[in-house]
């Protein structure tokens, strides 16, 4: 494999710079650095200004409004985003559902659901987790009962990431009970207007307002919404986790997170006095997630290049699980240690534009509490690191 970028595509990495540069407003560029919280607003105005550039969805096909871009491409369009502190595209929509979508929805699903995600007009959330049905993803109870041209759906989902913003949710429901647990789910799109849906907070251990518990009573949904074949949602679900824990590699996040970590640790001294990154104990653990990193860029690479081909990711997308999230965690360990005795503690809602500033501190630095937080559930979300091995060890291992 060529790890060398070739001069057309450090051309195509100036194309994107230069276009960070003249279009990514000020304000939410700020926001992200500093780690301020996003509003639905501010994600979808980003979303509406790709759009316009044709850089909606970089992953679609292009006979769907997508880039067609290449898998280098598209990794050189994420670390360039990432580092001009671009806000993330919401993955739920553009990265999870619309594959879905685009694979095994009707041509009428397609039009219908499709150029709301790449406009920035629909937001989506993700109806998978419950209660007693998290790795254990086949046990759901949800119901969703036939009744005409209508399904009638009760029970609860939690974990709901940012459903309080949603306008539609992407829902498992169980459409048979009479097979095995697995060939009675079904995948069904679900209005988030719809009489019958509550949506709780669930506040997280940093404060903030992130996921939901969301609520089914008797919810009519129609059939027309129903993507695939149903029971057939199994099959549909394997498939957009896949993807999912391809994207939760968050290369180019880390990456930038690595360069606010080496600006820490020059910045902030260690027990002697001189800047952290002085002191090898430190320092090697800095070049220990760099080399990390450097591998799972690489592999990241490698699989997305697969997808090129026509192959959906598979089991090797577990690795990307296990180890990107690992990673962000242990950067966020590290800016935390730079910090030491004098990490402030947190502020729900980020950092605010009229915080008095604290002596040594940059703007942002008041965020790396909340993101250390925060990310303690990476090893958790998309499913566990105990299930990502499971699947290495069964499906890759032959164990």
């Amino acid at each position: 494999m060529d790890l060398d970028f070739t001069p057309q595509q450090e051309a195509f990495r100036a194309e994107v710079r230069a276009f960070l540069q003249a279009e990514l407003p000020a304000d939410l560029s700020h926001k992200v650095k500093t780690g301020q919280r996003l509003g639905k607003e501010d994600i979808l105005r980003w979303q509406r200004i790709l759009h316009a550039r044709g850089w909606g969805a970089s992953s679609w096909p292009e006979r769907f409004g997508g880039t067609g871009w290449d898998a280098v491409q598209r990794h050189i369009f994420d670390e360039e985003s990432a580092a001009a502190g671009a806000p993330m595209q919401l993955p739920f929509g553009l990265k999870m559902v619309a594959p879905v979508i685009q694979h095994f929805g009707s041509a009428e699903i397609q039009q219908r659901f499709l150029p709301g995600i790449i406009e920035g007009r629909d937001w989506w959330c993700q109806g998978y987790s419950e209660p007693g049905s998290g790795s254990d993803l086949a046990s759901l109870k949800t119901r969703a009962v036939r009744d005409g041209d209508h399904y009638i759906v009760n029970g609860q989902k939690t974990w709901t990431t940012l459903g309080q913003h949603a306008d539609w949710i992407f829902c498992l429901v169980r459409t048979s009970a009479e097979a095995r647990p697995q060939s009675g789910i079904s995948f069904l799109l679900i209005d988030m207007k719809t009489p019958g849906i509550t949506v709780r907070p669930i506040i997280m251990l940093d404060g903030e307002h992130e996921v939901n518990e969301v609520w089914f009573e008797d919810v009519r949904v129609p059939v027309a919404n129903l993507v695939g074949e149903e029971n057939k949602g199994w099959t549909y679900a394997k498939f957009l986790l896949g993807h999912e824990r391809t994207g939760i590699a968050g290369v180019g996040r880390s990456k930038a997170a690595l360069r606010k970590l080496k600006e820490l640790a020059s910045r902030f001294p260690g027990d002697d006095g001189r800047p952290l990154i002085d002191e090898l104990r430190f320092r090697d653990r800095v070049a220990q997630v760099e080399m990390e990193l450097m591998a799972l860029e690489i592999t990241n690479l490698k699989l997305i290049a697969q997808e090129d081909q026509g192959h959906a990711p598979g089991p090797e997308a577990s690795f990307l699980k296990i180890k990107g999230s690992e990673i962000q965690q242990t950067l966020a360990e590290l800016a935390m240690q730079c910090l030491g005795p004098q990490a402030l503690a947190h502020l729900p809602g980020g950092v605010t534009a009229d915080r008095s500033p604290v002596a040594g501190f940059d703007a942002g630095d008041e965020a790396l509490t909340g993101t250390y937080f925060n990310y303690r559930k990476t090893t958790i979300y998309g499913g566990s690191s105990e299930i990502q091995k499971n699947i290495i060890s069964q499906m890759i291992l032959g164990l």
